[in-house]
């Protein structure tokens, strides 16, 4: 990046940070209504329910992106691998950023009865994030895959983008996590993701 980009490019990530925070801050607002209204026990006894939960699912995009390294390989491509570790590395750093995440916050997953927040004592299990629900795994890495997906193929941009939503929503449904679980999730997924691509990816990267 030159230095006269630096500015605006540090503009523009302020900007998407105090927009992530409204965002977040506005969805806790929310929180409570949507954790009571917004259920369906049964989603992942749905095929369409498992699918979109699959989108968040990590091992799934690390086979993707094997598959995208070797489809470059064949057409001789001299940096046939980049794409597919980008596409490796967004979800994968999305998600270690949302479980560090998850030890710091300690906030629990909404209670079967009630919305009330509750939170976890640094002295129980103080590096474990289970049954941590802020930020969500799953809609971090969806979200993360998506803009890498987006990048690489754009006018496929709203497949990708409603997939990662679907997966954000099935987690809602399923009642494992606040309506700001999965907005930090989105907000997360994409800022990891826009920073690799800003920093990794070269120009003709995006030629699919």
């Amino acid at each position: 990046m030159s230095p006269s980009s630096s500015a605006p490019a540090r503009a523009v990530s302020i900007r998407s940070v105090l927009v992530a925070i409204v965002l977040i801050g506005l969805s806790m607002l929310a929180d409570g209504w949507v954790a009571d209204n917004v259920r369906f026990g049964r989603v992942y006894e749905t095929d369409w329910g498992r699918m979109l939960r699959n989108f968040g699912y990590l091992p799934f995009w690390l086979l993707a992106a094997v598959a995208l390294a070797l489809h470059d390989r064949a057409r001789e491509n001299r940096e046939w691998w980049r794409r597919g570790a980008l596409l490796a590395g967004a979800p994968t750093l999305a998600g270690i950023v949302g479980e560090l995440l998850k030890i710091l916050v300690r906030r629990m997953r909404p209670p079967d009865v009630g919305t009330a927040y509750e939170f976890r004592a640094w002295s129980d299990h103080p590096f474990s994030s289970r049954g941590f629900g802020f930020p969500s795994s799953h809609a971090v890495v969806a979200f993360a895959a998506a803009v890498l997906l987006a990048r690489l193929f754009p006018r496929a941009s709203v497949v990708w983008y409603a997939a990662a939503a679907g997966c954000a929503v099935s987690r809602l449904l399923a009642h494992a996590h606040y309506l700001s679980d999965v907005v930090a999730a989105a907000c997360i997924g994409i800022g990891v993701a826009a920073l690799l691509w800003r920093y990794a990816a070269p120009q003709e990267v995006a030629l699919a």
